[in-house]
């Protein structure tokens, strides 16, 4: 890497260290861009494959025209999943392993084979999932106050933070996933909505994506390995005690329910409110 790339790591490992979020890296990623922002990400993945965690799938982020409006983004990109990140459907989750915590709704792929082959297209996908299920990503950044572009939130590993799974399993011939309606609630009030169509216009088209655009970078998605395919309606900060239940037509429900003390929280720094 460069010094430069180097430096905007060191800034992000500082921020996840001290519990404060940091200034934005695109100053120091200007010149290399986007390649620069996957270069710093695959370095902090790569520490902490070292360090003992395992990757266990990745994500495509910035799918939803809710979220590129929310963010002021256009395009989308990917992060990688690790054990470090899953949350047992049942158990709460202590906000405090967040510092900016936001949710999401989304469908997950399972792979039960690789997608690395030359031509990857949504048959290729198809054929390779084993199931979907509906999922809640809890997206958080290091960057102070969201403030991101394309470049800060790849370096900061898509803005990954954590996720959860539903627990009903289904195979995809028997889902309409561009045409399944999620909503979500915190407690009664609904928060999100959106549906399949609004990731990339087709989940499928989604992971397609991802599917190429990880094969590219020498990373290709393997068997076994979780995919979060992207939101399906604006993402909604979370605070303690919140509890969030998400329905996905066809796929059933998954929830989340928060407990313990914010790092550093920004409720109204969003609009909140249905697609």
């Amino acid at each position: 890497m460069t010094v430069a790339a180097i430096e905007a790591g060191r800034r992000l490992a500082d921020a996840r260290a001290t519990r404060r979020p940091c200034a934005p890296v695109r100053d120091l990623l200007a010149a290399g861009g986007i390649d620069a922002g996957y270069a710093v990400q695959s370095a902090w993945v790569a520490d902490q494959v070292a360090a003992g965690a395992r990757v266990v799938g990745r994500k495509v982020g910035l799918t939803s025209p809710a979220v590129q409006a929310q963010l002021g983004v256009d395009q989308p990109d990917f992060g990688t999943l690790l054990d470090t990140m899953v949350c047992p459907a049942g158990t709460p989750v202590d906000i405090g392993r967040t510092l900016q915590p936001r949710i999401e709704a989304e469908i997950a792929f399972v792979l039960a084979r690789d997608l690395a082959g030359a031509t990857i297209g949504p048959k290729e996908v198809a054929a390779a999932a084993a199931y979907v299920v509906p999922a809640l990503e809890i997206v958080d950044s290091r960057i102070a106050g969201w403030d991101i572009s394309i470049v800060d939130t790849v370096a900061d590993n898509a803005s990954s933070g954590l996720f959860t799974l539903g627990a009903r399993r289904r195979p995809l011939s028997g889902v309409d996933l561009a045409g399944c309606e999620m909503t979500m609630w915190r407690g009664d009030e609904v928060v999100s909505a959106g549906s399949g169509s609004d990731c990339l216009g087709h989940p499928l088209a989604a992971v397609t994506w991802l599917a190429t655009t990880a094969r590219d970078h020498g990373q290709p998605l393997r068997a076994g390995e979780v995919v979060l395919s992207g939101a399906l309606g604006p993402m909604i900060p979370v605070a303690p005690g919140d509890r969030f239940r998400a329905r996905i037509t066809g796929l059933g429900e998954v929830r989340a329910e928060f407990t313990g003390r914010p790092v550093a929280a920004e409720r109204a720094a969003v609009k909140e409110g249905p697609a």
